[in-house]
């Protein structure tokens, strides 16, 4: 019985020693774990091959999934947009066609992580080759190309009727700040 007693009093500056030296590392590391959790990394494989393929910065992709649908699958907005990136029928469509995509894939897919991220980044290159800039890239992904093309034509939008300097509809400003925040924090955690 003496001799436990003994070993737990001889233990005990270890592991005195070992919980103060996790509670500093836990101290020093707990925004950055937190930040973690708020900015994830999910569905790795498709969001880097298909960030890749169509030339993006993976990290604005996971930034766009964590605006659109907090990595939600099966999220359906108020207006039927679908999936982790949030794509209506329409651009759907319009992507598949662009895409000349003659696979069975079909606007039901756009539940299926795959097919969404597939999709969702190649509309996302193909606003940024239109309007060679991520804030007009993202404010069209959001409001619609129609939309942004006519905030362009108007001078107390843009100036140069490529980019827009203000975002006249707030929904849509704030989701563009959003993302870039976001951006901003995935780029910051990760790279």
């Amino acid at each position: 019985m003496k001799q436990k007693s003994r070993r737990k009093k001889k233990n005990a500056p270890i592991i005195l020693f070992l919980t103060a030296a996790f509670i500093v590392w836990l101290l020093f590391n707990i925004g950055d774990l937190s930040r973690r959790y708020i900015y994830p990394i999910k569905h790795q494989e498709y969001v880097e091959l298909y960030s890749e393929r169509n030339n993006l910065d993976k990290y604005l992709v996971y930034a766009v999934i964590k605006t659109e649908s907090a990595f939600d699958e099966n999220a359906v907005s108020n207006v039927g947009a679908r999936g982790l990136m949030q794509l209506m029928e329409e651009a759907f469509d319009w992507v598949k066609f662009r895409m000349k995509d003659t696979r069975e894939i079909t606007y039901e897919d756009m539940f299926t992580p795959k097919y969404n991220i597939e999709y969702g980044t190649y509309l996302l290159m193909l606003l940024y080759e239109e309007y060679q800039d991520e804030r007009t890239a993202l404010a069209a992904y959001h409001s619609g190309r129609s939309n942004v093309n006519n905030w362009l034509k108007d001078k107390s939008y843009s100036s140069d009727g490529k980019t827009l300097k203000e975002i006249p509809s707030k929904a849509t400003g704030h989701y563009v700040h959003k993302v870039m925040s976001a951006y901003e924090a995935y780029t910051k955690l990760y790279s």
